[in-house]
């Protein structure tokens, strides 16, 4: 059968380069930069920005022709122009050797404190965060970057404010076979960082986050043979997937490396993605290790794909599990294709946190904990994501009860038969007073800590980040817009409802101290923007961000 390449860019010179000095214009300071943004580093910014903007601006704009489609009423299927891909005798590059184990992976933003205890957590991996759990506030990306260098070079060090006197806790990093591999997640496609300017344009967040990381670290990595390896955020289509191989090729060209060096996971956790997965491992065969069930953001893109059909509207968040059948049907589906074509199938992630003080309470949190991991485990997932370096134990319990080597690439999972209505398929349940308060109340929390810089925020024992608040935004504006909705006992979901919710959160949150206490007003007034409007805004992170120094 022939073949489907992926597109391909120009060869390049396999030489380092200095590059060209029409460079970036930076407009913003924060302690450290001048040692990363150094003249070459700026070069390759400007050059992946002038190669590679044309591209991704056409791509967005597919995303917004596609989205008109679903709002007109047609419904995501799997294409047929790629069918040649689906049909064909092919697998994804060997996993390197310090991939091959990835049973408990945890996840956390960039400060130097979460980059040391992460590392040093005990997980397989680390998925260093600069997208969704990382307010992309200047100073926080240029210390991120900054740490991230310095863990690579072994030499990160952290000491925390002093207390009663006392002086603060001091924390390094364990011998490096001890830490966790470390795999870096840029922000996705749909993010400008508004800071670097070329030619007078916003340059990709995306490409920032990743040029800058690679331009310091992707050759140290490789000494090490570690990469470097990236996790791909909120790809849409085989398309984006190709953009990043060739953004990849770009850097392993600019840089000496050899082709394939740079690795990457693709998290799965749109909705149109999910009808594209062999398309996508096809787009990245030289270099993807595994896709993952993204299932937060899943969620999120579930509801907004399908914002303009009424039949699809979901449950209040605490009941859309992924015992739900079109999330069931999505992680098989996810696992029989990543491992027909050699790849990992990782799991979802677990956002609990511990409960001090209510060992009953934590006991059940735990307990769902072990279930939803256990489930995991005996679907044929390769391995899962924890929030908290407690959970990494009850993780990898779980595992160990049903893997008894590194993975599950011989799961092959041929029973699973996936078709377009099982992944759309509605979901049952109900819409509570407490549920549609809690999304009012996580929204408000969460935007208020985003907005003072702090994008990863614990909420009622759960690790909460821009996936969850999305969840929670995105149902209240489906809830609002759908008339004729009620919740259980019969009230109707109106925005009198949304307003008493409101209006009585200013005072309880400042009476607790929260992070971004005082950013509460200007969040409400986000929230009630962007439930009013009469589209449903593609990310809350696009406005909030227009609102960061």
């Amino acid at each position: 059968m022939q073949q489907i390449a992926a597109p391909q860019i120009p060869p390049m010179s396999a030489q380092p380069q200095t590059f060209a000095p029409n460079l970036p214009h930076v407009t913003a300071q924060a302690s450290g930069q001048g040692d990363l943004l150094t003249l070459d580093a700026l070069s390759l910014l400007a050059a992946f920005h002038r190669k590679f903007e044309p591209v991704r601006r056409r791509l967005l704009d597919d995303r917004r022709q596609r989205q008109a489609r679903f709002d007109a009423g047609t419904l995501p299927d799997f294409r047929a122009d790629t069918a040649a891909i689906r049909a064909g005798d092919w697998k994804v590059a060997a996993i390197p050797a310090a991939l091959r184990r990835r049973q408990v992976e945890i996840t956390g933003p960039v400060d130097p404190k979460m980059v040391i205890n992460a590392l040093n957590s005990g997980a397989d991996c680390y998925m260093a965060d600069f997208e969704d759990s990382t307010a992309p506030a200047w100073d926080n990306l240029i210390e991120g970057q900054l740490a991230l260098r310095a863990a690579i070079a072994g030499s990160l060090e952290f000491t925390g404010p002093a207390v009663d006197g006392q002086a603060g806790k001091r924390y390094t990093l364990r011998p490096e076979p001890e830490r966790a591999v470390l795999i870096v997640r840029p922000r996705g496609w749909h993010l400008d960082e508004k800071h670097v300017l070329v030619d007078g344009e916003a340059m990709s967040g995306a490409l920032f986050d990743f040029g800058l990381f690679c331009f310091h670290n992707a050759r140290t990595l490789a000494t090490m043979d570690r990469g470097p390896y990236f996790y791909l955020p909120k790809l849409q289509s085989m398309e984006e997937a190709a953009l990043w191989d060739q953004a990849m090729s770009f850097v392993e060209a600019e840089l000496g490396l050899p082709h394939g060096q740079l690795k990457a996971t693709v998290l799965i956790e749109t909705l149109p993605a999910a009808f594209e997965m062999d398309e996508i491992l096809h787009a990245l065969r030289d270099r993807i290790v595994g896709l993952n069930c993204g299932r937060w953001d899943y969620i999120f893109s579930y509801i907004k794909t399908l914002r303009g059909h009424r039949d699809r509207v979901l449950p209040e968040r605490a009941q859309v599990t992924m015992t739900q059948p079109f999330l069931k049907a999505y992680s098989e589906l996810l696992i029989k294709t990543c491992h027909h074509r050699g790849a990992f199938a990782m799991g979802g992630m677990a956002a609990q946190i511990p409960i001090a003080n209510d060992n009953d309470a934590n006991s059940r949190a735990l307990e769902r904990v072990t279930a939803d991991k256990l489930r995991e485990a005996r679907a044929g997932h390769d391995g899962t994501w924890v929030a908290h370096p407690a959970l990494i134990p009850i993780a990898r319990a779980a595992f160990a009860t049903v893997v008894t080597g590194d993975n599950q690439l011989d799961v092959l999972r041929e029973d699973v038969d996936v078709s377009a209505a099982d992944l759309l398929r509605p979901s049952l349940g109900t819409i509570t007073r407490a549920g549609f308060d809690g999304n009012a109340e996580v929204c408000v929390r969460y935007l208020a800590a985003w907005l003072a810089g702090n994008g990863c925020v614990p909420i009622h024992h759960l690790m909460e980040d821009a996936a969850t608040a999305e969840i929670a935004r995105t149902q209240l504006w489906q809830w609002l817009h759908h008339g004729e909705l009620h919740l259980d006992d019969g009230t109707p979901l109106n925005f009198a409802l949304l307003e008493r919710a409101l209006i009585g959160l200013p005072s309880r949150l400042r009476a607790t101290p929260i992070p971004g206490s005082d950013r509460i007003d200007a969040a409400i007034t986000l929230l009630v923007e962007l439930t009013h409007a009469n589209t449903l805004a593609d990310f809350l992170t696009l406005p909030a961000y227009a609102q960061l120094p």
